[in-house]
């Protein structure tokens, strides 16, 4: 089954008097292949700006905005239209037999390939990372998508999504020793723990699609926003979606933008301006994933 939708993401930066804009890069186009069939897209400023689009040494599409007008507010729209395909119980796709227990044996090939997503890039100073990750493992044996279930529900019972307007992402250890923090910050920790269990992981910002939300109800927690979660590469299935703040990992909901080793790569809109520090007067973020119909693919009779 695939799902015909639109996703419109808008930003607002506000300031109290008209001030300059720098550059802005940003990443809004879902990754084509076999997840995604684009149709349409659009990127529109006020003030308007000279826009092209480049792809990153990840092959992530971005958008280049170059401004030369002041302005009070800058409001920044990116539309996409598209096909998005979902697959029901992804797990069912069969692991080699090196994948189905930790620690998962890649090949010299797959080693040298994914060498960027197997080392731990935070540091654990104190060693409670180290404390965590063997939490889940209780000996030589563990089946592989146990693990993985075993982390997603304990981040859904043990922790505390918080919202937050600063910039970044925590480190590991913070989200780890508060019990809490945004799904950027789930997704960071997740990854630096299947890390060191021996697990290529990375990095994955893109869009929630929410029926609820889509239907006007309340949304799944991280839905409105972009979103955030992890891929973790399993020899014989590739990379699989997991996403900690809602234990999601099947189906068309999870809409992938960009892909990177730690989350500073796969920033969703980023860039500067030139004023006084007071100026400032806050931002808006509102993104909106719409279902405008489904797609029967003729393979399924």
């Amino acid at each position: 089954m695939a799902m015909l939708g639109e996703i419109t993401h808008t930003t607002t930066y506000r300031y109290t008097k008209p001030v300059s804009f720098g550059t802005h890069r940003a990443m809004f186009l879902p990754r084509r292949g076999a997840c995604a069939r684009l149709l349409g897209w659009s990127a529109r400023t006020n003030p308007p700006s000279k826009v092209h689009w480049t792809t990153d040494a990840r092959s992530n599409t971005v958008t280049v905005m170059e401004f030369s007008e002041l302005a009070s507010e800058l409001t920044i729209i990116f539309q996409v239209r598209g096909v998005y395909f979902g697959i029901k119980g992804i797990e069912s796709f069969p692991l080699a037999a090196r994948a189905e227990q930790i620690p998962v044996q890649y090949s010299p090939d797959e080693w040298t390939d994914l060498a960027g997503y197997l080392r731990p890039h935070a540091d654990d100073p104190d060693g409670s990372l180290a404390s965590w990750t063997k939490s889940f493992v209780a000996g030589d044996k563990d089946e592989t998508t146990d693990v993985l279930h075993r982390l997603l529900r304990t981040f859904r019972e043990s922790f505390s999504y918080s919202a937050r307007e600063s910039e970044g992402t925590q480190a590991p250890g913070e989200t780890l020793r508060k019990r809490s923090g945004t799904c950027r910050d789930y997704a960071w920790l997740m990854i630096e723990t299947l890390r060191r269990l021996g697990l290529a992981s990375r990095f994955v910002s893109g869009y929630l699609y929410d029926q609820a939300l889509d239907g006007g109800a309340v949304g799944a927690t991280g839905s409105g926003a972009t979103h955030a979660w992890v891929q973790v590469f399993l020899p014989g299935a590739g990379w699989l979606d997991y996403d900690p703040t809602n234990q999601i990992n099947a189906g068309f909901d999870l809409i992938p933008v960009a892909v990177a080793r730690h989350p500073a790569q796969a920033i969703p809109l980023e860039g500067s301006w030139f004023g006084d520090a007071g100026d400032y007067a806050g931002m808006s973020v509102n993104v909106t994933v719409h279902k405008i119909g489904d797609i029967r693919d003729s393979s399924e009779g």
